[in-house]
């Protein structure tokens, strides 16, 4: 029950508004614990009274008077506050668990990510968070109500005949042994249930991002299949879940219809003996009803509460994922940085079990600098560049900025005096011009539009049907590769950090959007401290140093005519890459 314990603390802010509407609920619910005593008066006081028929007539029509009162001006204003008040308190703590959750999200590591589906992710934050609405609204609400309901009806039960009352309830142990039995199960069932629904989600969200590759490679057969697979998983555990669920109900349901007919026996023994009146066994029969009717949905409400409670547990195991990146207790702001980088035997590894990816890599860089990392693909290069932000922390060693180890700054000012421009810059499906400002959200329309024209993209971009207020569409689909590069470099002078990370940004890119994009980093390098992540050596002859890592280690180090000098593994690469752009040419030709 930890879940619920924890998740009652988003419920505490609400404490006041929530017992307000269970007030107005018990008078919402009381309202038609009348009908069966006025049905009750009608046939013994009325109909079976010593009246004149004048007198019959006086009494029923102000009696029906009143319950119109009662039942078409009272009732159905109560109704709609108790609704509204459930559903709007219900509506905000959801919104309170989303809040939190996506704060969570934005706090969780790449690694986490590099093994976890988004669509699972989207299915906890969005399906399990709604499932748990349940939870405020029947488990803190609703049983309430119910349970007033029974305890006043079987009260006026008492007060009408005792004997027939406890034959009424005789059946609520058995009640409640039934709804423990299931309950345990149904809520194992349900958290099963869930996570295959998450895992069809996410292997839908992935999918439907690859299409392009499914069509292109004519796997809609085989993906066809794959999906079976995910489909039928959870089909299983549906079904599995659906058949104990359909046992609870028709053991539950089952005893609430027994009761009732061990009223009508005995109550009609009663009256066949003269021990009881009419009107009281048609009161009694009404007050069944309104008795095993909240005992009824108690039943369905502890088969919705599991659910509702696996939901939970689901959301609060998601909410329990370590930050691999935290913030030491007395880090401090970073407000200036000048530029200098020092990494001091840095060693790395992804997973515990895995090799090392860097080991003992030393290099200082100084203010200014542009520093090229380059070799083989697995090397460590992008391992490397991606320790700076604290993506990742390092294993053994450290890196310092201006001196100061980056772990004992937050990491987020630290990101803040780090611009990045990536092989593939995601763009979100909104404009342009939003996309630009995500480097700095304050920016005016004018600093923008000068940050796009340093960038090379401010003629492409008025060229547009809607200019800077074009859609992108997601990930930027709606733009080349070259635009998409452009804007993400936009964005970055609209950042203007002092700190400048390349990863392969004019890689796979034509000649011309190559021309326009090199352009533009030269210039967003100006006077920063830069580090290039290349595969083409073209495009990195002019970096201050060009530092060749293998295996995660440092082989050679240079300006491009001192390495080309040493006619080592740089000078190996380049040749080949030499080799390699002659032949396009010439296939070209």
């Amino acid at each position: 029950m930890d879940s619920i314990k924890r998740y009652l603390a988003f419920v505490k802010p609400y404490k006041g508004k929530i017992i307000l509407t269970i007030l107005i609920g018990i008078i919402k619910f009381s309202i038609p614990l009348l009908m069966p005593l006025i049905i009750k008066y009608v046939i013994d006081d009325i109909i079976g009274g010593d009246m004149t028929q004048s007198e019959q007539f006086n009494q029923l029509f102000w009696l029906m008077g009143g319950a119109f009162l009662v039942f078409f001006v009272l009732r159905p204003p109560v109704e709609y506050i108790r609704q509204y008040l459930a559903q709007w308190i219900g509506s905000k703590i959801l919104y309170d668990v989303r809040d939190k959750l996506f704060d969570h999200i934005q706090k969780l590591s790449l690694r986490f990510y590099s093994r976890t589906k988004t669509g699972e992710i989207i299915s906890r934050v969005i399906h399990d968070v709604e499932q748990t609405k349940t939870f405020v609204i029947t488990g803190l609400m609703n049983i309430w109500l119910d349970m007033f309901t029974i305890v006043i009806a079987i009260i006026i039960m008492l007060n009408m005949d005792i004997w027939l009352t406890l034959v009424a309830i005789s059946l609520f142990p058995l009640y409640g042994l039934a709804v423990k039995f299931f309950y345990v199960k149904l809520r194992r069932l349900t958290r099963e249930r869930s996570q295959a629904l998450a895992e069809v989600q996410g292997h839908l969200h992935e999918r439907v991002q690859g299409m392009p590759v499914i069509r292109s490679f004519a796997l809609e057969d085989h993906e066809q299949q794959q999906f079976d697979v995910q489909n039928s998983n959870f089909l299983d555990k549906a079904l599995k879940h659906t058949n104990w669920n359909a046992y609870t109900y028709s053991v539950t349901n089952t005893i609430t219809d027994l009761a009732p007919l061990l009223v009508i026996t005995f109550a009609g023994y009663q009256v066949i003996t003269g021990n009881l009146t009419v009107g009281t066994l048609v009161a009694f029969t009404g007050y069944m009803d309104r008795v095993y009717n909240p005992l009824r949905r108690l039943v369905n409400s502890s088969t919705v509460l599991t659910q509702s409670i696996a939901s939970m547990d689901r959301v609060f195991e998601f909410m329990d994922e370590k930050y691999d990146i935290k913030d030491k207790k007395d880090a401090k702001e970073l407000t200036h940085v000048d530029g200098d980088v020092t990494f001091d035997n840095v060693s790395f590894r992804y997973e515990d079990e895995e090799s090392l990816v860097l080991k003992n890599l030393s290099l200082d860089v100084k203010h200014g600098e542009t520093i090229a990392f380059v070799g083989m693909s697995g090397g460590g290069k992008s391992t490397l560049i991606s320790l700076i932000p604290r993506f990742y922390d390092v294993e053994e060693g450290r890196i310092l900025i201006d001196g100061q180890d980056i772990r004992d700054v937050k990491a987020r000012t630290l990101r803040d005096k780090i611009g990045m421009v990536l092989q593939d810059n995601i763009l979100f499906s909104e404009s342009i011009a939003m996309n630009i400002k995500m480097g700095n959200p304050d920016a005016t329309d004018e600093e923008m539009i000068e940050a796009a024209k340093a960038a090379n993209a401010h003629d492409f971009i008025t060229e547009l049907p809607n200019g800077y207020h074009t859609m992108v569409g997601e990930r930027g689909v709606k733009l080349s590769g070259g635009q998409k590069q452009r804007v993400a470099i936009a964005r970055v002078f609209l950042k203007n950090p002092p700190l400048l990370i390349l990863d392969e940004a004019t890689s796979a890119l034509d000649l011309e959007s190559e021309h326009l994009i090199q352009e533009a980093l030269e210039k967003l390098a100006s006077d920063r401290t830069t580090f290039i992540v290349a595969h083409r050596l073209s495009t990195i002859t002019h970096a201050d140093r060009i530092v060749l890592i293998e295996s995660g280690q440092i082989k050679e180090t240079g300006t491009h005519e001192e390495l080309m000098g040493l006619r080592g593994g740089y000078y190996d690469l380049y040749q080949v890459q030499e080799l390699d752009d002659s032949k396009t040419e010439y296939m070209g030709t």
